[in-house]
């Protein structure tokens, strides 16, 4: 199982803080399609970090990953 964390305006959306996926194997772009239609969210331009690194769409999901999603911020 992939633990997902969720922040900000995603938090929000979900109404979830975190959640688990069974998605070993996978990368984080196909996590992200699969969350994208299982939510109807989108994580375009969302920042990705697997075990508190951030990484791209290729990497590979190992059992026991944590996988956070950070959507861009904006301000004034």
């Amino acid at each position: 199982m992939i633990n997902i964390l969720y922040f900000a305006s995603l938090k929000e959306t979900t109404k979830l803080e975190s959640e688990q996926v069974d998605a070993a194997g996978k990368t984080i772009a196909e996590l992200k399609a699969i969350l994208m239609e299982r939510h109807r969210i989108t994580l375009d331009g969302a920042m990705t970090a697997v075990n508190e690194e951030f990484t791209d769409e290729g990497t590979v999901l190992n059992n026991g990953d944590t996988v956070a999603f950070i959507p861009p911020v904006s301000g004034g």
